[in-house]
């Protein structure tokens, strides 16, 4: 079995910075993709970051710049490093691991990040 568990969100001034991080028991984490997704009141979930076994990363055009994507294998932890955070930041944001073979996703409960104008 995988369990996430995400930590880091909370409340947070337009301008400043926080630090999402998301726990996994997986053995298989250090073989997996890992990504941030978000969810905003009334909007659909989005991809805000992504990185690869291999480190490769990707990052929505709306986050590219201010947000940092990565990993500590050793800890089977990824981490959300958010900066210049804006209010249109605010959402719940999702921990996800995507197992390449067999192809399966597996999903955090999610934390609230809320930025305040």
């Amino acid at each position: 079995q995988v369990q996430l568990v995400e930590s880091g969100g909370g409340l947070v001034q337009a301008g400043g910075s926080r630090r999402l991080s998301c726990a996994a028991s997986a053995s298989i984490f250090s073989i997996a993709a890992m990504g941030w997704y978000r969810q905003a009141p009334g909007k659909q979930r989005e991809l805000v970051a992504s990185i690869r076994s291999g480190g490769t990363t990707n990052y929505a055009d709306s986050v590219k710049g201010r947000f940092t994507i990565s990993r500590d294998n050793a800890k089977n932890t990824v981490y959300l490093q958010m900066n210049s955070l804006k209010p249109e930041d605010t959402a719940v944001y999702y921990c996800n691991l995507h197992r390449y073979y067999p192809d399966y996703d597996y999903w955090g409960q999610g934390t609230q990040v809320t930025v305040s104008s």
